[in-house]
């Protein structure tokens, strides 16, 4: 993702094309965005597909999916309402798009040339002339220029504003291109900037972004919207005359002639009406229910497929996240004896099968991830923090909680009770309190009921330290209002990591993000020094220097106790009827659900079962 401005200006000086930038397209698209990334390209010059996908893959038939709680929008822009699944990936494009085989490498889609300034303060994006919306018009400099305007306006969520903060305007140059101006040099910002999503300005027809909810928008995407039934069903009918589908980047893909997304608001309930012919793929996310729920006839005589399939995504983080704006959870040592309280060691064994890894980083199952203690040039970032970090921090590795037996887990135990009495909290008839006798009492917000019985034998260790922790599950709309509003104690939250982070982490953990409503720093970090490396990984020059700001990233967050660390899995537990083609190799960073919809096709009808013999 990163290319120091020397070496980029020595790119750009050697491979001079029209206006002097580089082509989206062809040999020089390649070469320049490999070089921009810091490494040689996957795709020559003349490459027809991409290897995960089967450039002669079947169209037709249809693939049906479920999808978790509900959704009452279909305007995916906005902070207000629930958004329906798929309509970001299906039907709405951007200038450019990814390789989900390469760590950070992107392609021409409708933009098919560019052009970086040499001072790397602007790039400018020609639009592929052959470009269409779904409705026959041309997508033009205009409807680029719109797009970007609504979406970085109080009307949008605030997402946009914190991703594309150091893009300070765009405007038309000649018929067919725009260019965006940036603040400052920021190594990635001329690749996320691609990632802007297109929509005509006949969309919204003189109305304000966030008036349209459900009016289907006019998009350049593969599929349009067929049916919709608020809170149920959502049909997806592929264009036949989509004018990218023999692009190099999309051909091969978005085979299915129709995508129907069902909607459940019980997992369990799900997996039955899968089992039951009620739709073709499931993606597990409950260990209980993939090491025992997955039997029966389809299953036993083909019908049904069940599979890990391997990825080398970067696991990110899950964790109980805790909401530090509440007094209650606004000392380290009370946050790292929440910590201490959840016995994970159990947990693997007793309920989820030894299936899981705990993660111990932000960056879990990545080069980035931190370890050890800090040294060299980590050492040298985090030294002039010294005064703002704990001690130990700087004098010894950073260690998740262990407990290999019930004895260990005691010992846990009682360091956290440690903890907790030099934070002013003393046991007093069997409840934990402080110096004005207040009760440690807290609530777990959950969405779905497949975590409560992970969550109750947390309660209990919390309870034999005086803690009443409840837990609640609420319908997923009202679950989402209360997380955009931070309005919870304690809550699950999930952190994936791409290969190459940046501004995204402004929206996660910086203290802009604490103080906006719909922002993903549902934590409540507020801390200048996590301020000061999120933009050295944003502003790194090359990808030693971003390696090395997020080991250092990484470790300020692990010491500050925002979460207590979950867990990881290094496979997507999928399930499907068996009338559905894949190609390999597989990709290397991808969503399962994503990659099925994207990449599959249909080979045959669903089986009939065997007659019941005698």
């Amino acid at each position: 993702m990163r290319l120091d401005a020397p070496a980029r200006r020595r790119f750009l000086a050697s491979a001079l094309l029209g206006m002097g930038g580089f082509w989206l397209s062809g040999a020089a698209r390649a070469a320049g965005l490999a070089e921009a990334l810091g490494y040689s390209p996957k795709y020559p010059a003349n490459f027809t597909a991409f290897q995960y996908v089967n450039p002669d893959a079947p169209k037709g038939g249809q693939m049906a999916l479920s999808v978790f709680g509900s959704f009452d929008s279909l305007n995916p822009f906005v902070l207000k309402g629930l958004p329906a699944a798929g309509l970001n990936e299906l039907c709405f494009e951007s200038l450019t798009v990814r390789a989900w085989d390469e760590p950070f490498s992107v392609y021409g889609l409708l933009a098919d040339r560019a052009e970086l300034a040499p001072d790397g303060l602007s790039i400018t994006f020609g639009i592929n002339p052959s470009a269409r919306f779904a409705d026959g018009n041309p997508v033009t400099a205009d409807d680029v220029l719109f797009s970007f305007e609504q979406l970085m306006s109080k009307a949008a969520h605030p997402r946009y504003r914190l991703y594309w903060v150091d893009v300070v305007g765009a405007e038309r140059v000649g018929a067919d291109s725009v260019r965006f101006r940036f603040r400052q040099v920021n190594p990635e910002l001329h690749l996320i900037i691609g990632e802007l999503p297109v929509f005509s300005r006949q969309s919204l027809s003189g109305t304000s972004l966030d008036k349209m909810s459900r009016t289907a928008f006019i998009t350049s995407g593969p599929y349009r919207i067929g049916t919709a039934e608020y809170g149920n069903t959502l049909h997806y009918i592929r264009n036949p005359s989509y004018w990218a589908k023999n692009l190099d980047v999309r051909r091969g893909q978005f085979n299915f002639d129709r995508l129907i997304f069902k909607y459940f608001k019980d997992e369990t309930v799900s997996l039955e009406a899968f089992k039951a012919g009620e739709f073709d793929i499931f993606y597990e996310t409950n260990s209980k229910r993939w090491a025992r729920d997955y039997t029966g006839a389809a299953f036993a005589d083909g019908r049904i497929i069940r599979r890990e399939i391997p990825h080398h995504n970067n696991a990110g983080m899950q964790g109980f996240g805790m909401n530090t704006r509440r007094p209650l959870f606004a000392d380290e040592r009370v946050r790292r004896a929440l910590d201490l309280a959840l016995d994970f060691g159990w947990s693997n064994s007793h309920l989820f099968y030894g299936q899981y890894t705990r993660c111990n980083s932000y960056f879990s199952n990545s080069e980035l991830a931190c370890s050890g203690v800090p040294q060299g040039d980590e050492w040298a970032l985090l030294e002039p923090f010294r005064a703002q970090l704990p001690p130990a921090l700087f004098a010894e590795p950073y260690q998740v909680p262990v407990a290999n037996s019930a004895l260990e887990q005691r010992r846990n135990l009682l360091k956290a009770q440690s903890l907790l009495a030099e934070a002013g909290w003393q046991v007093k008839a069997d409840r934990l309190v402080n110096a004005a006798g207040e009760p440690f009492q807290f609530e777990i917000l959950l969405s779905q009921r497949g975590f409560e019985r992970i969550v109750a034998p947390y309660a209990y260790n919390l309870k034999r330290l005086g803690i009443e922790a409840s837990y609640r599950t609420i319908d997923v709309s009202l679950y989402q209002q209360r997380l955009d509003r931070f309005d919870f104690d304690m809550t699950v939250v999930a952190y994936g990591a791409s290969q190459s982070p940046g501004n995204e982490l402004r929206d996660r953990f910086g203290s802009a993000a604490a103080h906006t409503d719909g922002s993903s720093n549902y934590m409540g970090v507020d801390s200048p020094v996590v301020d000061a490396l999120i933009d050295k990984v944003i502003y790194a020059p090359n990808r030693a220097a971003l390696v090395t700001a997020c080991h250092a990233l990484d470790r300020v967050l692990l010491w500050g106790e925002y979460l207590v660390p979950n867990w990881y899995i290094g496979a997507h537990r999928m399930a499907w009827w068996n009338r559905f083609g894949f190609h390999q190799p597989l990709p290397l960073y991808f969503d399962a659900l994503t990659w099925a919809t994207q990449t599959w096709w249909q080979t045959h009808e669903h089986p009939q079962p065997s007659p019941p013999t005698a």
